[in-house]
C-alpha cells in the first residue's frame, strides 16, 4: 500500500542563524557534480582536471566573500572543522596558550579547553570585556579567538579593538574569529581586518551543509598543524577528497550573498525590528536581551519572564512558527546556554530565553504569522503557571 505523503504545513521560520534554505543558484551548481561530473578533482584526466576547476572557480567566490587571496582559502566540512583547525592545529604547532571568550561557540570554547587556554568573560552587554582580554594578554599567548558575530545574542564583537590589543600585548599570537554568523551580513574584508584565520560555513548564507572554509593567511601560513593525517589536499592542512559538490554549490552561494547583502540587510533590519517591537509592545513579559543597536540585522533574542523556553517552542512550533533556544549544536540539551550565563543571567532566566532569526527569505506574512501566535503562546504558558 503506497503511503501517502505528509502535507508540507505553512512555516514561518525564525531559525536562520542554524541553518538556511539553500538558494536555488547553489542547488544548480551542485547537481551536476553528484551526476555526471563525478571525478575526483585529483585525478590528471579531462575529467578530473574539470573538477579542479571547479573548485578553483569557487575557491574565488569564496575568497571575494572573507576578502583574502584565492590562495588562502582552505576548504573544511563546515565552521565547526574551520574552528577546529585553527584553535588546535595552531596550539599544536606553537604551544602556548590560547585565549578566547566565555560566549564562543562551543567549536572554540571545547577546543580551546582542549589545551592550555584562558576564558575572558562577557557582559551583560554581550560583548567581550576587553580591559579583561588586556589582562589575559601576554607573550605566553600564542592564538586569540573571539568571534565576529555571537550565534545566541547577535551581537556584534569589537573586532578591531581585539586587534589592536594583541598586536601591543600578544604580539606573537595568531588573531582568529569564528566569522560564521557575520558572513550573511557584513563586509568580512573590512570587519576583520587584521585577523590571521577566520572561519565560515556554506550554510548560513544559502549554500549546502557539510562544507566551510578557513582563511589562512599572513603569519598563520606555515604556523598550523593538520589535524588528520592524509594527502596534501587543501594546503595539507585539510587532507582527503574534496566534496566537490559541496564546494561549487558554496562557490555559488558566496557570489549570491555578496550580490544581495546590502539591499537583503536593509530589509531584514526592518522586518526583525517590527518583529521586536511587536513582540514587546503584545506581550507584557517579553524584553529584548540586548540592545539592537549591537546586533547584526537578523537576530532577535527576547527573554519571556516566567516561560521556559522549551515549552513556549513548542506551543511555537505547533502554531507553525519555527524558533531556538540556542546554538542548534546544542539542540536537545537540556542543559541553559552558557552565553546567557556567561553574561550574566541567573537561576531560571537562562531557561527563558529563546533566539529568533530571520533571513534573506524571511517575509512580511512570516512576521505577521509569528505576532499572531506568540502573545497567545506566552498567555497559556502564564496561565498555566499562575493556576498551577
Amino acid at each position: 500500500m503506497k503511503k501517502e505523503a505528509t502535507p508540507k504545513r505553512h512555516l514561518a521560520y525564525f531559525d536562520h542563524a542554524a541553518t538556511t534554505p539553500m538558494r536555488k543558484e547553489a542547488v544548480a551548481a551542485m547537481l551536476p557534480y553528484l551526476a555526471d561530473d563525478f571525478a575526483n578533482p585529483s585525478g590528471v584526466y579531462a575529467e578530473g582536471r574539470r573538477a579542479r576547476r571547479a573548485i578553483d572557480d569557487a575557491r574565488d567566490e569564496v575568497a571575494t566573500l572573507l576578502g583574502c587571496s584565492p590562495g588562502e582559502v582552505v576548504f573544511t566540512s563546515g565552521g565547526t572543522e574551520a574552528d577546529n583547525i585553527a584553535i588546535l592545529g595552531a596550539a599544536s604547532y606553537s604551544g602556548g596558550t590560547v585565549v578566547t571568550t566565555a560566549i564562543e561557540h562551543h567549536a572554540v570554547l571545547d577546543s580551546a579547553r582542549r589545551v592550555q587556554a584562558r576564558v575572558i568573560p562577557a557582559g551583560r552587554d554581550g560583548l567581550v570585556d576587553l580591559d579583561l582580554l588586556a589582562g589575559g594578554l601576554d607573550d605566553s599567548v600564542s592564538l586569540v579567538s573571539v568571534m565576529a558575530v555571537n550565534n545566541e545574542l547577535g551581537t556584534i564583537q569589537p573586532l578591531a579593538d581585539v586587534v589592536s590589543l594583541a598586536a601591543r600585548l600578544a604580539p606573537n599570537a595568531l588573531v582568529h574569529t569564528d566569522a560564521v554568523q557575520a558572513a550573511p551580513w557584513f563586509d568580512l574584508g573590512a570587519m576583520c581586518a587584521g585577523f590571521d584565520l577566520i572561519s565560515i560555513s556554506g550554510h548560513k548564507i544559502g549554500g549546502p551543509k557539510g562544507v566551510g572554509a578557513l582563511c589562512v593567511r599572513g603569519r598563520a601560513t606555515g604556523h598550523l598543524s593538520a589535524l588528520v593525517a592524509g594527502g596534501g589536499q587543501e594546503r595539507a592542512l585539510r587532507p582527503g577528497t574534496e566534496n566537490v559538490a559541496g564546494i561549487v554549490a558554496f562557490g555559488a552561494a558566496a557570489r549570491a550573498a555578496i550580490a544581495e547583502r546590502t539591499v537583503v540587510g536593509g530589509r531584514v533590519q526592518k522586518l526583525r525590528d517590527r518583529f521586536v517591537e511587536g513582540v514587546v509592545s503584545l506581550v507584557p513579559v517579553a524584553h529584548e536581551s540586548v540592545a539592537r543597536s549591537s546586533t547584526a540585522p537578523g537576530f532577535a533574542h527576547l527573554r519571556f519572564d516566567g516561560v521556559l523556553s522549551e515549552e513556549l517552542l513548542v506551543l511555537l512550533d505547533e502554531s507553525g512558527v519555527a524558533a531556538s533556544a540556542g546554538s542548534a549544536c546544542s539542540s536537545g540539551a537540556l542543559e541553559p546556554s552558557h552565553v546567557l550565563r556567561a553574561i550574566g543571567w541567573e537561576g531560571r532566566s537562562p531557561r527563558e530565553g529563546i533566539r529568533f532569526t530571520l533571513g534573506r527569505t524571511t517575509s512580511d506574512d512570516d512576521v505577521d504569522r509569528a505576532l499572531a501566535v506568540i502573545p497567545s503562546a506566552v498567555a497559556a504558558l502564564v496561565g498555566a503557571t499562575v493556576g498551577g
